[in-house]
């Protein structure tokens, strides 16, 4: 899994609450494209035309949000089925941090499985990012996991909050199993000492 430290880039305002998997990735997409080719297909309703044009409507296809880094959005971001691709699509596109009121809980669960970073923040906070972003569209934001803040191009940090074990994975670019086998030599030694205390329990069969 790609390590998360920070991101700089342009922050993309998509208030809309209650944005689907189903709108971030069809799922016809999902049934022949590996996950780092599903950029084009991130948001592919909204952001296409019946010919198959950019819509010049849709913001993510209005420069320089098209080369966006940090999507805001409204509450309840990636809600609706469990599809993990949808979180593929976003990054395949090059979103590597989202900023909303919150999050589907499966979405938001995937993002951390895939190097990407998720935060949290009150939702006028994120109106008021919104409003820097709209009227400087070319300013860079900052989404920085070491410090957990989000810095804006007025250079005012907003804090969020992140689970200690989340942090560490992304941080170090690892997912649940990679967790797991950090502990390696504490499993091999509690296994050792269950057999000899159990043997019985380790006999083929048991």
């Amino acid at each position: 899994m790609d390590p998360f430290h920070a991101t700089t880039g342009p922050a993309c305002p998509l208030m809309a609450a209650n944005v689907d998997t189903d709108v971030i990735v069809r799922i016809q997409r999902l049934t022949d494209l590996e996950p780092d080719a599903l950029g084009p297909y991130a948001f592919e309703t909204w952001r296409y035309r019946p010919d198959g044009t950019p819509d010049p409507a849709f913001v993510l296809n209005r420069p320089p949000w098209t080369d966006a880094t940090i999507l805001l959005a409204g509450p309840n971001f990636g809600c609706g089925s469990s599809r993990e691709g949808a979180v593929w699509a976003l990054k395949a596109f090059g979103i590597r941090a989202i900023i909303a009121p919150s999050f589907g809980a499966i979405f938001y669960n995937n993002m951390f499985q895939n190097g990407m970073m998720p935060v949290v923040l009150p939702a006028p906070d994120i109106e008021a990012l919104a409003g820097i972003a709209r009227a400087q569209p070319d300013a860079p934001f900052q989404v920085d996991l070491q410090r957990q803040v989000v810095v804006p191009p007025n250079g005012t940090p907003l804090p969020f909050e992140v689970e200690a074990r989340r942090r560490e994975a992304l941080l170090n670019g690892l997912d649940d199993l990679g967790l797991t086998l950090k502990r390696d030599a504490q499993i091999t030694s509690f296994e050792g000492a269950d057999r000899q205390a159990r043997p019985w329990a380790h006999e083929p069969g048991a």
